[in-house]
């Protein structure tokens, strides 16, 4: 290493069409996710729907920590019409 005086200054010159996009980068946002399914098919969706239909193309989601108190509680599950909406949407963002 050298030392360096603090007038020294080091430029580099990035290409960012050269860097690969974080996994962060390639997700979207549940809030996105429902603001594209609203404005494309005026269907409003739940959390619980988007979090079904990732979990049923393989993506990989979090943990629920939002647990029904009873075993044998009842959980909605998401009608198709919005299920094909949320994968539309997955498409859209390139997630599936």
């Amino acid at each position: 290493m050298s030392q360096q005086k603090p007038d020294d200054t080091i430029e580099i010159d990035l290409d960012l069409d050269e860097l690969d996009a974080t996994s962060a980068e390639l997700k979207a946002t549940y809030q996105e996710i429902k603001d594209y399914v609203l404005k494309e098919f005026g269907l409003k969706v739940s959390n619980l729907y988007i979090f079904q239909v990732k979990r049923k193309c393989g993506i990989e989601v979090g943990e629920n920590y939002n647990l029904p108190k009873s075993e044998n509680a009842r959980v909605p599950q998401c009608p198709k019409e919005k299920e094909d909406a949320i994968k539309a949407a997955l498409k859209y963002f390139a997630m599936i």
